[in-house]
């Protein structure tokens, strides 16, 4: 039995979407980070401002156009095309935030765990684990009206600013683990590769927010369509399709990471792109406009942070997550997704 053709063009144009979400945020990852390493600037705080902020990229992206998508408009002319503003969905941008977390606590890691024990040598992840956990509670407190203001966004964001600047301060003082030491060592090589790359780097990341803008466009445009062909929510879409679809990058960079034993590599991408997430994306959405959570429930913010209390214990105790934690972490995940689609709220 074939779908319908409008129904199949729809899905074709929103998995193109996706698509470009994936590798415009690995394109501008890499032509940012090989620029910066160029520069001399740390490999750690490429690591930690770079990488972790373009790996959220899609996130930003797909929150402003749901949001704010005369936001997405304007940019998208400085790439010579256009694109049609339409209709704002402030659920999709609380569902892409709030599932995309849930993904990345629960599939991400748990994938990882699966393929490989994640052990955890740096002492980085002990101070990760709480500030995550902060940003998770004061975000849910935010939410206790089900909506953020552009002052809370403004605090969220500042948020970010301090996140960034002390964790260069620190890293400089706190011991790096060998396998982060290693890891560095291969991206500074491969940035002295060829000085007159230069002009490609800027080419990468030029297309990069090209990819990403269009991406985002295609992808809540279609996405919509495919919401009410179904007749269900818009929230179900980005709970689900938009949040795991974002969460693409930190899903391939957690797999390499797994398969070449690098376990602070996965938890940093996983725990930063969350914390990124909350403070950095929700905070530039909101503040651009404020945010109304419509259909997003207190279920789906109660499950992003009780797997923010689960894997601390999972993680602090042995600094290590076991293939049955990953386990239970992928079982939460895709027992979550199902309820989600089954309550169709």
């Amino acid at each position: 039995m074939f779908l319908p053709v409008d129904l199949t063009i729809h899905f074709l144009w929103l998995t193109g979407g996706l698509v470009l979400l994936y590798f415009g945020a690995e394109w501008l990852v890499k032509g940012a980070s090989e620029i910066a390493l160029r520069l001399g600037i740390s490999p750690l705080v490429v690591g930690l401002t770079v990488v972790a902020f373009g790996t959220s990229m899609p996130e930003l992206l797909v929150c402003l156009k749901a949001n704010s998508p005369e936001v997405i408009a304007a940019p998208a002319e400085w790439f010579g095309f256009s694109i049609d503003p339409g209709e704002t969905s402030p659920d999709m941008a609380f569902g892409n935030i709030v599932g995309s977390n849930i993904f990345n606590l629960a599939l991400i890691l748990g994938t990882a765990a699966l393929i490989r024990p994640v052990v955890i040598h740096s002492q980085l992840i002990r101070r990760e684990l709480p500030i995550l956990l902060i940003s998770s509670l004061v975000f849910v407190w935010m939410m206790r009206d089900m909506s953020l203001s552009r002052w809370e966004g403004a605090v969220l964001a500042t948020g970010i600013v301090a996140y960034i600047i002390a964790n260069v301060r620190l890293s400089k003082r706190v011991g790096r683990s060998k396998e982060f030491e290693e890891f560095a060592e291969e991206e500074i090589e491969q940035a002295k590769k060829g000085g007159a790359r230069v002009l490609v780097d800027l080419g990468l990341i030029l297309i990069g927010m090209a990819a990403l803008v269009t991406g985002a466009d295609w992808l809540v445009n279609h996405g919509e369509q495919v919401a009410q062909w179904f007749g269900v929510p818009d929230v179900i879409i980005s709970l689900t399709l938009f949040a795991l679809g974002t969460s693409l990058p930190e899903l391939a960079t957690s797999i390499v990471a797994s398969l070449k034993r690098q376990g602070d590599i996965i938890t940093g991408n996983a725990i930063g792109s969350c914390i990124f997430n909350l403070l950095a994306v929700m905070g530039v959405t909101a503040g651009v406009q404020p945010l109304n959570a419509g259909k997003v429930s207190w279920l789906d913010l109660g499950v992003m942070l009780g797997l923010t209390i689960l894997i601390i214990p999972f993680m602090w105790s042995r600094m290590r997550l076991c293939r049955k934690e990953g386990a239970v972490l992928v079982m939460v995940a895709l027992s979550y997704a199902t309820l989600v689609v089954v309550l169709q709220r």
